[in-house]
């Protein structure tokens, strides 16, 4: 890898914004190679020793930018006492990988997995208003009232208001309707507690997009490398500006894999 502010490194190892890396520069907790690091120093993530605060954090080798189809009943994240499948039982690449966009073990759709973190954190952080669409299935069929209400924005129980929503019935489902819902925002649950709000319970999510990254032919378990103009893309969306396209990832862009693990499933996750 080619030489890069070592702002721009910390940030992407997850030390917060770039700024944030500034502040730490200039406190005097950065040193490369041993030596103490000031603004504008540079390195090379993969060849150079890089401490914080006296830790070394890992060398950063070639990026890495997956979707997956996350199932219904499979966790977002990883949590040691809990044996329920997590996204990462699902995909074998090794190293830390961040998740963006978590759903909950109800939902299923489109997660991005990545090893940068600095993409990873301006994706999920709701300053940056980055959009995810879902589809969502209501068991009735919503009237206007309902529609305005959710779109204006919703007062849940713990008195958070949602942010104003763009919601729009997609397709007509028995006695409910498929609704195509656009949100800036993830709160836990949000869209299951607004429906219930509102007098239409959800009972089915599915997101299909996350940014300019669409969910598209990938089936439940399958996964796939992000192509170069995708990452490019996401990283235009959160800078609005250009940015130099990644290196390989290691294997064939646009290529999908379908885990073959078994799906565990236990009485607590049945019940959650």
């Amino acid at each position: 890898m080619p030489e890069e502010r070592l702002q721009k490194i910390l940030a992407r190892a997850n030390f917060g914004s770039r700024r944030a890396c500034e502040e730490l520069i200039k406190a005097g907790r950065v040193r490369v190679n041993d030596q103490v690091a000031e603004l504008g120093s540079k390195a090379d993530a993969a060849v150079d020793s890089i401490k914080v605060d006296g830790k070394l954090i890992q060398k950063q080798g070639q990026l890495v930018y997956i979707a997956l189809h996350k199932p219904q009943g499979v966790l977002s994240d990883t949590s040691p006492d809990d044996p329920r499948p997590t996204v990462r039982d699902l995909v074998p690449v090794p190293g830390h990988l961040f998740s963006v966009g978590r759903l909950d073990l109800d939902s299923e759709g489109l997660i991005l997995l990545t090893n940068d973190g600095e993409l990873a954190n301006r994706l999920t952080h709701p300053r940056y208003g980055h959009e995810k669409e879902y589809r969502v299935l209501v068991v009735a069929h919503p009237d206007a009232e309902q529609l305005a209400i959710w779109r204006r924005g919703v007062v849940l129980e713990d008195g958070y208001r949602t942010a104003p929503a763009i919601v729009d019935v997609d397709s007509p489902a028995g006695k409910g309707a498929w609704l195509k819902v656009i949100l800036k925002e993830g709160r836990k649950r949000q869209i299951r507690e607004v429906g219930k709000r509102i007098g239409l319970p959800v009972q089915r999510i599915v997101r299909v997009r996350i940014g300019s990254v669409r969910l598209g032919a990938l089936k439940p378990k399958e996964w796939r490398y992000l192509k170069p103009g995708e990452i490019e893309e996401l990283k235009k969306g959160q800078t609005g500006k250009d940015t130099p396209r990644p290196g390989k990832a290691g294997l064939k862009p646009g290529k999908t894999w379908k885990s073959t693990r078994p799906q565990r499933t236990t009485e607590k996750s049945r019940q959650k």
